[in-house]
């Protein structure tokens, strides 16, 4: 296949600026690196064709002849002809510094402990924990307090988290170096990634701790009790802090994330702050109106007028009887109520004739015409 042009392969014009061809080559770099795309021969393609596009673009006296001569005035002096990228190697740093963990993930600083530049981090954070609850619909718009019960990783007290016996210690990792990354090649680039043999500690025990097995940690079963927030909604989730797995060696501990589900209640359904619910009343009722005591979230009455001429499927609503907001438990959405009138199945005779009469008086159409829709909305 015909090599494509290098300010093709970078996406750049001619008189781009050499901060310019940085910028393209660093975005194709990280899109078609090899590590994050294993097995992808075209993208491994890719980069390699990226790659030995910025050696000649980024060098002024390569770029000079390119513009001149072409493929020809540079051939045998880019890496895709076997010579060195020393060029490309000097600058990485500077091409990618500011992706910070984008840039470890590809080329070495965050597949174990030490950095090449800074020496030994930090110790690593313990993991963080989930745990999924269920509530009652009216624990989730009132609050409430759950207890619950859960297995985390402490640190292991013979050792003190050190996972070394009394009197034993650790030693260089014999596999690293104690750099805690081992380097293989990936096509143009050594890419480092934690050591197997310390998982990227630097080091090894001698003597492990026969409690934790050198871990540093050991598993309990922990009981603590969760405040629940008035007006949560199911899929939120609480923080915990501090209450996660505890981190070998001594690092920060983990948090726990307790996630909610709110069981459906029989008679309510929420919608943000506000809860709907239906109400059946009698035809007498729709007809002439009434007034009506219901049951509100609480469990206590609300009053609830109904107009005469109430019509089936008719929304009222009960200012300030809703669900309490998030984190402002003071203010409450409203309930809304559909009205549902009933038909009666069987009637008394003296039922019949009074609707009888009450057919004369109406005097209901027997071609009635369709309602508009829009009247429906």
């Amino acid at each position: 296949m015909a090599k494509r042009d290098y300010y093709e392969v970078l996406g750049v014009s001619k008189d781009a600026s050499a901060d310019e061809v940085k910028k393209a080559y660093r975005k194709l770099a990280i899109k078609y690196h090899p590590d994050k795309n294993q097995g992808d021969k075209s993208a491994e393609e890719k980069f390699k064709e990226g790659t030995e596009a910025y050696e000649v673009l980024s060098d002024a006296k390569k770029k000079q002849v390119y513009d001149q001569y072409g493929f020809a005035g540079v051939e045998g002096m880019t890496g895709g002809q076997g010579h060195d990228y020393s060029t490309v190697y000097r600058d990485f740093e500077d091409i990618f510094g500011d992706f910070g963990g984008i840039f470890d993930s590809f080329f070495g600083g965050g597949g174990g402990r030490r950095s090449g530049h800074s020496g030994r981090s930090a110790q690593p954070r313990g993991s963080d924990l989930r745990y999924n609850l269920n509530i009652p619909f009216k624990d989730a718009v009132f609050g409430t307090k759950v207890q619950i019960t859960y297995n985390r990783h402490i640190e292991c007290s013979p050792c003190n988290g050190t996972g070394a016996e009394s009197g034993g210690g650790r030693k260089m990792c014999p596999t690293c170096g104690g750099s805690g990354q081992v380097r293989r090649s990936s096509g143009f680039f050594s890419i480092a990634s934690a050591c197997p043999t310390c998982n990227g500690d630097g080091y090894v025990i001698e003597n492990p701790c026969k409690s934790c097995r050198g871990a540093g940690v050991v598993q309990k079963s922990q009981k603590i009790k969760v405040t629940i927030p008035a007006g949560i909604e199911s899929g939120k989730r609480i923080n915990i802090p501090g209450q996660g797995n505890a981190s070998p060696n001594g690092g920060l501990t983990g948090d726990l994330y307790v996630y909610i589900t709110v069981t459906p209640h029989k008679y309510f359904e929420r919608d943000g702050a506000d809860v709907y619910c239906v109400i059946p009343i009698s035809m007498t009722q729709a007809s002439l109106g009434s007034d009506l005591m219901v049951k509100t979230l609480d469990d206590k009455k609300a009053k609830l007028k109904i107009p005469a001429g109430t019509q089936n499927d008719k929304i009222l609503r009960l200012r300030g009887e809703g669900i309490p907001y998030l984190h402002n438990a003071g203010r409450r959405g409203d309930m809304y109520i559909k009205i549902r009138v009933n038909i009666p199945v069987k009637l008394s005779g003296k039922a019949k004739s009074l609707l009888k009469e009450l057919s004369e008086l109406e005097k209901g159409s027997d071609n009635p015409e369709p309602i508009p829709l829009s009247e429906l909305r």
